[in-house]
């Protein structure tokens, strides 16, 4: 079907719909109910999701309106110039309301003692200690500049924080730019007054006066600058003799000098503005200003004493259902073992991976690796696993953005550790998250085959939901033997029993897994929760579904671009986000009820990118017990009063709650009871003694 022929009645602009996203997350911000530097955090969320978007989202659309400006969005229908006309429209209302929020939580924190001190607010022996801090460990550091025809404009790094000011030498006016030390901490905390802080560029702003001495400064603010960040993995890497790991390491050099997307000023300066956006070839358009700082990253440093100022604490726990004594291995043996992020703790699945890389008995281990944590524990299991003999095979994708330089640094300690080095398939990124460990039993070779919603990070897997499934299905991991071999040859359109591979089998079972609900008609039911839905044969598919009379609810955090409840078109569909605590990141396909429910676990969002042009897996969840758990904690997420919001006809988000009747929280309730699975079994016999020693000492 052309794009021309797409009906655009019942879908919206990805990137509009992403802002509405963020919009969510500003509101959990500006939400009374969560405690106050909670709220602050979700601030430098915010902020900080802006900056990617505009990096990735509105330089790639730059990238579209010179290479093909007529080319013409799918959900939309806008061409690139119309989507970023629209952006920098939307844009500009939400950077207001994040400043009426930052103001609103500033005032809170102060009456809590938490007080983010102008410099001029500095009292007596606060002010010298700031004055010598700033002689001593600030400006040393500081290389300002002029621009004028013996200074050329000098390259501001993307993001980075400088005081600008317009300045006056007699008749001529020039600009003078001073560079926020990177070395320097963000904020200087006051002796002798516990949650008093001064930030890095209020003091340099205080100086620049001082600084700028031989001239006049009529106008000054604090100053970042955005760049183009989505750079192109091209050809090159079709070439047998690239070193992959290098060029990779070349192109992320080249992404700090590509052209700027966005202007930023904390301080009202018109003067000012315009020299820079002459200076940056931007428009006014690209520009925004306001009254909060341009890096929240601080939010996190901060630790006052009042424990309300933050969520009740949160630890994952080792799942009642599982025993600690017992290794891994063998309770997997005797059923699937469903892990439930962040309420489980990642450690059974660690455990798994320690077991097996001291037990004797195992041969190898492959994994993918996407994303990790900076001090990663599955790193530290696999070195060891290799440096013990074991075949260790992992698949890197070094082009998971931003963090590709991480991955070139763990790729290259896994290879010196003697583990096998395999990266993400040409044109196809692996976002899957598969393992698989093979074991010499005496009957033959034995398999543990784990699928993940989310990434090996132990970090995330303590913030973000997700789902980590283990068995010892020999199906799956036959289908698992067949992925790693597939990865090894380049081969992206091998066949498998159970796991949907994309890119050659995911969407289409999809399709027809809908297409049988469509046969059913009004008995045909489908949930997915996932993070984006944007792909569009998906997309008309469920539509043709809710036509049909299917009941489709869809779950979506983030970007939705078909609207629900478009009559004769999606008035069976709803859509639902829930944006709290944690960050709902877990992917769940769910079709039919009853005996005739089909469910599946994956990496993949319903997205053009995970569907055709990455490497990803679902899984079939096959025990009873897990698709009634998965299905109970699908119709808690629907029944979610508190910080659900449904997705209206219009495009608008409204609370799923009408303020009436019991409250009603999906995270509060699986934090007030920890999931519940039939428990594991200690072995008749007991065997694994090497392992139960390694157990005890650990």
């Amino acid at each position: 079907m052309s794009q021309a022929d797409r009906d655009l009645s019942y879908t919206q602009d990805r990137e509009l719909s992403w802002l509405k996203f963020n919009q969510r997350v500003l509101e959990e911000a500006a939400d009374e109910t969560v405690p106050l530097m909670e709220r602050f955090r979700f601030l430098s969320i915010f902020s900080s999701n802006l900056d990617e978007f505009f990096m990735v989202r509105v330089g790639s659309l730059l990238d579209l309106s010179m290479l093909d400006p007529e080319a013409l969005d799918n959900k939309g229908g806008h061409t690139p110039a119309q989507q970023l006309a629209l952006i920098y429209e939307a844009v500009g209302p939400m950077i207001r309301r994040r400043d009426s929020v930052y103001d609103s939580v500033c005032k809170a924190l102060e009456a809590r003692g938490v007080v983010d001190v102008p410099y001029g607010a500095l009292k007596g022996p606060e002010k010298e200690y700031v004055k010598a801090y700033y002689r001593e460990s600030i400006r040393p550091l500081l290389s300002p500049q002029i621009i004028d025809p013996s200074h050329p404009f000098p390259h501001l790094k993307n993001k980075a924080l400088y005081a600008a000011a317009l300045l006056r030498d007699g008749e001529r006016h020039l600009l003078g730019i001073v560079g926020v030390p990177e070395t320097a901490p963000a904020i200087l905390e006051l002796p002798g007054r516990p949650g008093a802080y001064v930030r890095t560029e209020t003091i340099l702003m205080h100086h620049l006066h001082k600084i700028f001495k031989i001239y006049a400064v009529e106008e000054q603010a604090v100053v970042a600058v955005t760049r183009n960040a989505d750079i192109s993995y091209d050809e090159r890497f079709d070439q047998e003799d690239l070193d992959m790991r290098s060029h990779m390491s070349q192109l992320l050099r080249q992404r700090e000098r590509l052209s700027p997307v966005r202007l930023e000023m904390q301080g009202e300066a018109p003067g000012l503005r315009e020299q820079l956006l002459r200076r940056l070839k931007l428009t006014p358009a690209q520009s925004y200003s306001g009254t909060c700082p341009l890096r929240l990253g601080y939010a996190y440093q901060l630790q006052p004493q009042d424990l309300a100022l933050f969520y009740p604490p949160h630890v994952p726990q080792w799942p009642e259902y599982l025993m600690r004594e017992v290794p891994m291995w063998e309770q997997v043996r005797q059923r699937d073992v469903l892990l439930f992020y962040p309420y489980h703790s990642m450690q059974p699945f660690l455990d798994l991976l320690k077991e097996s890389a001291a037990d004797p008995a195992v041969l190898s281990i492959q994994i993918t690796v996407y994303r990790l944590a900076r001090k990663s524990a599955v790193i530290k299991h696999l070195c060891a696993a290799a440096e013990n003999g074991k075949a260790v095979t992992v698949l890197v994708e070094l082009r998971a953005r931003f963090d590709e330089q991480n991955n070139i640094a763990w790729a290259r300690e896994l290879e010196e550790a003697g583990c096998r080095i395999l990266y993400g398939p040409t044109g196809y990124k692996c976002h899957a998250k598969l393992c698989l460990i093979t074991r010499r039993e005496k009957s033959g070779l034995s398999y543990i085959t784990q699928v993940g919603t989310g990434n090996y990070n132990e970090k995330t897997a303590g913030l973000y939901t997700d789902f980590c499934l283990m068995s010892a299905s020999p199906v799956l991991a036959a289908d698992a033997v067949a992925f790693f071999q597939n990865m090894l040859i380049g081969d992206l359109r091998g066949s498998y029993q159970k796991l949907l591979v994309a890119p050659v089998s995911l969407k289409q079972t999809l399709l027809r897994l809908i297409d049988a609900e469509i046969a059913r008609g009004e008995r045909g039911r489908i949930i997915i929760k996932t993070n984006s839905v944007t792909e569009r044969d998906l997309i008309d598919q469920l539509a043709r579904a809710s036509q049909a009379g299917v009941r489709v609810d869809l779950i979506v955090r983030g970007i939705c671009c078909l609207v629900p409840g478009i009559p004769g078109k999606t008035d069976h569909i709803t859509v639902t986000s829930v944006v709290g605590r944690f960050l709902e990141h877990s992917r769940i396909y769910s079709f039919g009820e009853g005996n005739l429910r089909q469910m599946y676990v994956s990496s993949a969002d319903i997205m053009t990118r995970n569907q055709e042009r990455r490497v990803e897996v679902a899984c079939p969840v096959e025990s009873p017990e897990l698709r009634d758990f998965l299905w109970d904690y699908l119709e808690r997420i629907l029944a979610d009063n508190v910080k659900a919001r449904r997705l209206l006809p219009d495009g608008s988000y409204v609370p799923a709650g009408d303020g009436q009747g019991e409250p009603v929280s999906v995270q509060q309730y699986y934090l007030d009871h920890p999931p519940e699975l039939t428990p594991t079994q200690a072995p008749k016999q007991a065997g694994g003694g090497w392992l139960r020693r390694l157990l005890h000492r650990a």
